[in-house]
Formats: structure tokens, sequence, C-alpha cells
């Protein structure tokens, strides 16, 4: 183990490997505990911080190659790592530390999607994000490797590719709740996601339907050939419940004495139990079904002999027969909350109702027609004619 003050041009002239040993260790004079490794199958060396560590252990950091950092700049790296080891830290375990935090794809396969499994209703979405777009940039990263600079590059170009800008964002909202996962199972010590601004476009893209268009739809509904999907979008119009709500609504959770349909947590997006009022139309719904002696589900698909998943499909074909073809199936909702607002409901009412914990979105599902506008503005009319005739007498 030679010690000898160390100069640029030994490193650059005379580093290497005695014949017969495996490696051999060059100690710096000038900075203790510096050293260069070489070892006889490669070709250079690599610089060294030899330290007691706080059991009194001796451990290593490696700097870098001497190839890449000139011998200046590893003394004051060395300089600068003997310092915050006299302070206490401990860089070679650190770096152990960190080279045990996992990669995006570990910590997504064996952590977060069997937690998103049970605690997520998106769950598939976020499958489908991570598998889309997040695996093939960031899944061979470990999660300290990811920055804030990488996250923030990633959404850019993501707008750029012309992808809608509430989208880019989902995947921002994503990596930011993974990342807060992480640190709460003690994986990470800082979200990269955190502060990345978001797009926040305005994507609150509203069908509402007037007197004609809503005939319209209702005759195509009354008649159309596929009964159960016509009888699916007239209960989601009369009840202004979720799709998966309807689809996975059972005969056992309605109840006709009490005109209540009890959605069990599991099927809430709120994941609490809520009572949904039916209306008449909504029971009149209810009574034309012939599935309650022979299955456990309201809605049918008679082929499967299955409760529907999907009817995106068939609704598409429904609402181009009602030339409504941007009318989207969760349109039906927001029409509903039109219903109940343009009917002198309160809002706290239609939030209860639709189930919502925050009235903000309640706001955006509400919806008052030009008709009720035009009355709420006349009711100013009534006053001031009223104080107009009051002067005048």
């Amino acid at each position: 183990m030679p010690v000898l003050k160390l100069t640029q041009d030994f490193i650059n002239n005379s580093l290497h490997c005695p014949e017969g040993q495996s490696r051999i260790e060059f100690c710096d004079k000038e900075i203790p505990g510096l050293i260069i490794i070489v070892s006889a199958t490669s070709s250079g060396g690599s610089f060294f911080l030899r330290y007691k560590n706080s059991t009194n252990k001796t451990s290593y950091i490696k700097i870098s190659r001497t190839n890449e950092m000139t011998l200046a700049d590893a003394r004051k790296k060395a300089k600068l790592l003997k310092l915050e080891i006299s302070n206490g830290a401990d860089p070679s375990n650190e770096k152990r530390v960190q080279k045990a935090v996992p990669t995006l794809a570990v910590f997504y396969e064996d952590h977060y999607k069997p937690y998103a499994a049970v605690h997520k209703r998106s769950a598939n979405s976020d499958n489908q994000l991570y598998k889309c777009r997040l695996e093939s940039r960031f899944g061979h990263l470990r999660l300290n490797q990811i920055t804030k600079t990488m996250i923030i590059g990633f959404h850019n170009e993501l707008r750029e590719s012309a992808l809608a800008g509430a989208t880019c964002d989902h995947y921002v909202k994503f990596l930011r709740h993974a990342f807060n996962l992480a640190i709460d199972w003690d994986m990470l010590k800082e979200n990269p996601a955190s502060g990345v601004k978001l797009f926040n476009l305005d994507n609150k893209v509203e069908h509402y339907l007037d007197a004609t268009e809503l005939e319209t739809l209702m005759t195509v509904l009354k008649t159309g050939a596929n009964r159960p999907v016509c009888m699916i979008a007239m209960f989601l119009l009369s009840t202004g419940a979720r799709m998966n709500e309807v689809l996975s609504a059972t005969w056992s959770q309605i109840n006709i004495p009490t005109r209540t349909w009890k959605v069990p947590a599991l099927n809430s997006k709120s994941k609490k139990v809520r009572s949904i009022p039916l209306n008449d139309s909504a029971l009149a719904i209810i009574s034309q079904l012939d599935t309650a002696a022979e299955f456990e589900y309201l809605f049918i698909n008679r082929v499967t002999g299955n409760p529907y998943t999907n009817i995106h499909k068939a609704w598409g074909k429904i609402r181009n027969k009602a030339g409504l073809p941007q009318l989207r199936i969760h349109d039906l909702r927001h029409q509903y909350a039109s219903f109940l607002v343009n009917s002198g409901r309160t809002l706290f009412e239609v939030q209860k109702i639709l189930g919502h914990s925050n009235p903000s979105v309640t706001m955006r599902y509400s919806h008052l027609d030009s008709a009720t506008l035009q009355a709420a503005a006349n009711s100013a009319s009534v006053m001031i004619n009223a104080a107009m005739g009051g002067s005048a007498s």
C-alpha cells in the first residue's frame, strides 16, 4: 500500500497494477484517506475515500474514475466528504440505501398495483397510464433517480404530441400519488412530482339537451330494439347514478315500498353507502324489467346471461339514431342534475342525491337553461316594478 504525494503526471503515466498482484492501492500524502485503487483486470484506476464509520469499521466510498476526474477535483471532493463524515454522515451506507430503492417497475408491480387493486376504483386506469407511457419512460429508473426536471420534460412532451392537456395531467397526478405512497412506505424521502404545474386546461365539455333533443332521445329509447341497453340509459337519466352503479345494481338493493336504492360502499365512488331516491320514472323502468325472478342483477345481457360490464358500443348506435353523436353516456347524469336545478331544487339537495362529498363538484353538473335564467332575472323586475308602483302612489 504505497503512500506518496500523488501527482496528475503519475496518474496519467505511471498508474498500473504490478505484475502478479490482483490490485494495488496508492495512498495520497496530501489528503489522508484519499486513495487510488488499480486492479489488474482494468486500465486506469478509481479514486476512493477510505474512512472509519460510526461503528469504527473501515468503509470505502467511490469518488470517480481517474480518467473522469482530475486529481485536484478528487481532492476537493474528498475534503467535502471528510467534512460530512466529521459531522456524522456515512456516505458509503447512504449509497447502499440509495441502491436499495426499487425501480419504478418493481415498485409498481410489487407495491403500487396490489395496493391500488384494493383501495382505488381507478386501478385499471392507472394500469393503462403506466403501461402506455410510464413503464417505458421511467420503469428502469430507481424512484430516487427520477427528478422533477425529468417529469416536467415528460409532461411537456406529452402536450407537444397533441395529447389533451387533461390527459397529460393524469400522468403527473399518477406519479405524484405513487411517490407519496413510496414516502409513506419509507421507500423515498421526497416527491419529485410535487410542485409540477399542471396544464389544468378547461376540458369540462357539457352536452345538455333542449326540449326537442330530449324528446327525440326518449322516443329512441322507448322504441329501440336493444331493450336492456335502452332501459339502462333511461334508468341513468331517471336516477343520475353513475354507470358502474347501475350496471352493478342488484334486486336486493332496491326497496320499492320506501322508493329507495341503496348503493353499497363497494360500488360507490365515495366508498360510502349511499341511498338514491327512486322517482316515478325510475320505478316505472324497474317495473318493466323481467330479471327479478331469475337473476341477481337488474340489467342482464340476455345473450351472455351475465350482467353488463360495458354498453358504450350499443350506446353509440342509440345516440347516432337520435341525432346526438356527441352525447356521452355520462351526460345523462349531467342532464339529471340539470332537471333538478331547473325545477328549483337547491344545490345541497342535488349534491346529496348525486353523492358528491364536495359541493364544488355539484356546481359543474348543475345547469340552468335560458328559461330558468330569464325567470330568475324577471324576479328582479317584479321587485323594481313593485317599488316603482309604491313610489307613484
